[in-house]
C-alpha cells in the first residue's frame, strides 16, 4: 500500500510539471509576437543624439538620428527663453531616413536646453544640450598695455557680481560685470604689467571653460613724433623678471643703457631725442634675455622745432632762433608773424642758429615759424612775448593857458610836448577839438586827429585852424602798439580877430587914409 501511494504522488508531480511547461509555452507563444511587434514599433520611432552633449555657446554640435521619413526635410530647433530658434535643416537619407547635421550653439544661459528635430507635428525627436560658461578673447596674443576684448557666454541669466582676472590679478577693479538675459557679456581691458608667457583669463565665480592669453615682449612710447632735444618716455613690458642690462636703441644707436626691469618684467625710461635731421627712424630695445627680434620696432618721426632766446622783450632787440629737426644742409626761411624775417642754412644734422632783430609788432604773443626748402616746417610755432607796458603820458608844453596864436585868418600853431622814452620806440597821436570832453579814445568830437608823429609838430597849410578856442591832447604809442593815456587837455585861441573884423578894420583904415589924403589935398588946393 505504501508503495502504491508513493507512485501516486510521483505521477501527480509529473502531471503538474507537464502542465506548467505547457503553460509557459502558451505564454511564450503570446508574449513573443507582442514583444517582437513592440520592438518593431520602437525601431520605427525617430531619434537623435548630440556630439558633444555639453559645451559653451558657440560650440559646433553634430546632430545624428534616424527613423525619419526617407527624403523628407527635418528642421533642428534650439529652445531658449520659452521660445525656439531654428538652427539647422537637413534632408533625411532616402534609404533609411537617417540624418546628420551640425549647428552652432547660440548665446544662451547656463543649464539644460532642448534640441528638437522635427519633420512634422507628428514626426519628431529631441535631446538635451548642457550649456556651460566659457570665455573667449581677441586677440589671443599681445604686449603689455594692449587692449583685449573678453566675451563671456553661458553664465547665469542676468547674473551679476562677475569679476575678471588676468593671471590671477584682478583687472577692471571698478567694474562689476553683469550678464544679459542670454547669460552673455563683453568687456575690454588693457594687459597689465606682466612677464612674457601664457596667462589664464578667468572670472569669479569661475568659468567652466576659462581661456588663456600669451604675453610677448614689447615697447611703447608716450608719443610717436618730436624734435631733437625733447624728452620722450619708452615703456617696456613682457621682459623677464628683474632682467638686467636693458638698452634703448634709436636708429641703431644706444641712447640709454644699463637699466633693469622690475619683478613683473616692466620698465620705463626717459631720454632726449638725438640731434638728427627730419625723417622717420626705428626705435627698439633689448636686454640680457630679451632680443630685439622679440621686442620688435617702433617708428619715431623727427619733426622741426624752433626755440627763441630770449623769448620775450621789446621791438628792436636781438633774438637768437635755434632750429632742430630740419632737412640736412637746407635753406631755411624764418617767418615773424607770417612775414619773412631772415634766411639761414642748416648743418648736416638739420640744425641752425640765427640772430635777428625783432620787428615792430603788436604787443602780446607773436608767432615765429621756420620752413626749409623741402617743405619741412614747424608745426608748433615759437612764441615771442612782446612787452605790454604802455609808455609814459606826455606832458604838454605849448600852447597852454589860453594862449593866443596868430592875429587873423587861419593859423598854424606849433605844438610842443615833453617827449617820453620806451624800449620799443615811441610815436605820438595829436588831437585838436573845440570841446574839452576827453574819453579813453580821445576827444568826443575831434576837429583834427594826427597819428604817427615822431615829435613836436607844426600844423601844415591844409591843417590850419580858423579863429576860435581850441583844446589839444597828446598820446604816446610805442612800437608794440601799447598806448599811454591821453594827456590832460590844454586850450588856446587861434587868431586875435575873426576874419570879418580884420577885413572891416582894413576897409575903415583904407577909407580913413583916403579921406585924410583927400582932405589934405583939397585944403592945399584951396590955399594955393
Amino acid at each position: 500500500m505504501k508503495t502504491s501511494g508513493a507512485l501516486s504522488r510521483i505521477s501527480h508531480m509529473k502531471l503538474l510539471t507537464t502542465l506548467a511547461l505547457v503553460l509557459v509555452l502558451c505564454l511564450m507563444a503570446v508574449v513573443l509576437p507582442v514583444a517582437a511587434q513592440a520592438e518593431n514599433d520602437e525601431e520605427s520611432i525617430p531619434y537623435i543624439g548630440l556630439s558633444p552633449s555639453t559645451g559653451v555657446p558657440g560650440t559646433d554640435v553634430r546632430v545624428t538620428g534616424g527613423n525619419f521619413t526617407p527624403d523628407e526635410w527635418v528642421a533642428i530647433y534650439y529652445y531658449l527663453n520659452g521660445g525656439r530658434i531654428r538652427v539647422a535643416e537637413v534632408q533625411a537619407n532616402v534609404d533609411d531616413g537617417a540624418i546628420s547635421v551640425t549647428f552652432e550653439v547660440p548665446d544662451s544661459f547656463r543649464g539644460s536646453h532642448t534640441i528638437l528635430a522635427e519633420e512634422s507635428a507628428a514626426v519628431f525627436a529631441h535631446a538635451t544640450f548642457g550649456v556651460r560658461s566659457g570665455l573667449t578673447v581677441s586677440p589671443e596674443e599681445g604686449r603689455v598695455g594692449d587692449t583685449v576684448t573678453v566675451i563671456g557666454r553661458g553664465y547665469g541669466q542676468n547674473e551679476t557680481g562677475i569679476r575678471l582676472y588676468f593671471g590671477g590679478q584682478r583687472v577692471l577693479e571698478e567694474v562689476i560685470i553683469e550678464a544679459d538675459a542670454d547669460g552673455s557679456w563683453s568687456e575690454i581691458f588693457q594687459i597689465p604689467r606682466s612677464t612674457s608667457g601664457i596667462r589664464t583669463i578667468d572670472t569669479v565665480p569661475p568659468a567652466n571653460v576659462p581661456t588663456v592669453f600669451t604675453v610677448v615682449p614689447g615697447i611703447r612710447i608716450d608719443r610717436s613724433s618730436g624734435s631733437p632735444g625733447e624728452s620722450i618716455v619708452m615703456m617696456g613690458g613682457g621682459f623677464t623678471a628683474n632682467e638686467r642690462n636693458i638698452s634703448i636703441l634709436f636708429d641703431g644707436e644706444a641712447v640709454v643703457t644699463g637699466f633693469r626691469s622690475d619683478d613683473r618684467g616692466y620698465w620705463e625710461e626717459a631720454f632726449e631725442v638725438p640731434e638728427m635731421a627730419a625723417g622717420a627712424y626705428d626705435m627698439t630695445a633689448e636686454g640680457d634675455r630679451t632680443s630685439q627680434a622679440e621686442v620688435g620696432e617702433l617708428t619715431f618721426e623727427i619733426r622741426p622745432s624752433i626755440v627763441l632766446s630770449p623769448d620775450e622783450g621789446h621791438v628792436g632787440m636781438n633774438v637768437t632762433a635755434t632750429g632742430r629737426g630740419f632737412a640736412a644742409n637746407a635753406q631755411i626761411t624764418i617767418f615773424y608773424e607770417d612775414e619773412v624775417s631772415a634766411n639761414v642754412t642748416t648743418d648736416e644734422k638739420g640744425t641752425f642758429e640765427l640772430t635777428f632783430a625783432v620787428p615792430e609788432s603788436r604787443h602780446g604773443d607773436r608767432e615765429v615759424t621756420a620752413k626749409d626748402a623741402e617743405d619741412n616746417e614747424t608745426e608748433v610755432p615759437a612764441i615771442f612775448a612782446m612787452e605790454e607796458d604802455p609808455p609814459p603820458i606826455p606832458e604838454l608844453i605849448s600852447p597852454t593857458d589860453e594862449d593866443r596864436v596868430g592875429f587873423a585868418r587861419k593859423v598854424r600853431p606849433a605844438f610842443e610836448w615833453e617827449e617820453v622814452f620806451d624800449l620799443s620806440g615811441v610815436y605820438y597821436s595829436l588831437q585838436i577839438s573845440t570841446s574839452a570832453n576827453v574819453t579813453d579814445e580821445g576827444f568826443d568830437d575831434p576837429y583834427l586827429t594826427l597819428e604817427g608823429l615822431t615829435g613836436n609838430y607844426t600844423l601844415a597849410r591844409d591843417e590850419a585852424l580858423p579863429h576860435g578856442t581850441y583844446y589839444w591832447i597828446v598820446q604816446a604809442v610805442d612800437g608794440a602798439e601799447n598806448k599811454s593815456e591821453w594827456s590832460d587837455p590844454e586850450s588856446f585861441r587861434a587868431g586875435r580877430l575873426p576874419l570879418w573884423a580884420f577885413i572891416v578894420i582894413i576897409v575903415f583904415a583904407v577909407l580913413g587914409a583916403g579921406g585924410a589924403f583927400y582932405f589934405y589935398h583939397y585944403r592945399r588946393t584951396l590955399y594955393d
